[in-house]
């Protein structure tokens, strides 16, 4: 368990209440991120705050009423699970490189220069960031922050969401082999042939389509055939 000085503050808000507790930054985020099952550790003191920052300690009857338990497990339990709990600088950093990462990926594998109708690369998407210079909210999902970025980007760098249906024609001795693989990228129709080949079209963001036809040629030895197709 960590001092004092080094725990961070969780906060659960109901109505006019405030419910605050001294926690330990790693093993409370470990729990909100399912990385840790229990509780335990977690909680610094067994104190709950309505202003931790004052010292000002909450009413046990508030607190009763509002938890419906005077247990602190319970309460830790409630407001980590529907508070906000504080980030370390250090975390902070971290979950801000992990989302910018998140969205670069996204960008990547599903959009493509509109003039060339080929996918960006990493290092011009890196310096379109960079450029307009972007920031991202550590604590909310990439896809929720993915259109203010998008709308960002787009003086700098061109781009367009675009998805690729293509037809496959895996050989026979591969075919089992591919299933699977171009089920994840989205069969949209299939047919087996009377000398086991498959037939398949498939559809995918445009931007991963030099992924998609590197796996398939690993996975055929350079005999599988593709065509898009036209929209």
């Amino acid at each position: 368990m960590v001092s004092l000085d080094k725990a961070i503050i969780a906060s659960y808000k109901h109505g006019n209440d405030v419910f605050q507790v001294y926690v330990d930054p790693n093993l409370a985020h470990q729990y909100i991120e399912g990385k840790k099952k229990d509780l335990k550790n977690i909680l610094v003191t067994e104190e709950i705050y309505s202003d931790i920052k004052k010292g000002e300690r909450q009413k046990s009857s508030v607190v009763e009423k509002v938890f419906k338990t005077t247990d602190i497990m319970e309460i830790l339990k409630v407001i980590l699970e529907k508070g906000e709990v504080q980030l370390t600088t250090e975390q902070r950093k971290k979950k801000i490189e992990e989302k910018m990462k998140q969205l670069k990926s996204i960008i990547l594998k599903e959009t493509i220069d509109p003039r060339t109708k080929a996918p960006h690369t990493p290092t011009r998407i890196d310096n379109a960031f960079e450029e307009a210079r972007i920031t991202v909210d550590p604590f909310k999902d990439p896809r929720e922050q993915l259109n203010d970025v998008i709308k960002k980007l787009r003086p700098i760098l061109p781009l367009k969401f675009e998805k690729l249906k293509v037809a496959v024609k895996i050989p026979a001795e591969h075919a089992h082999k591919c299933y699977s693989t171009l089920k994840n990228y989205g069969i949209q129709q299939e047919q087996w042939t009377s000398d086991g080949s498959l037939i398949a079209v498939i559809e995918f963001p445009a931007g991963i389509q030099g992924e998609v036809y590197d796996k398939l040629n690993k996975m055929t030895a350079g005999t599988v055939e593709t065509k898009v197709l036209e929209k």
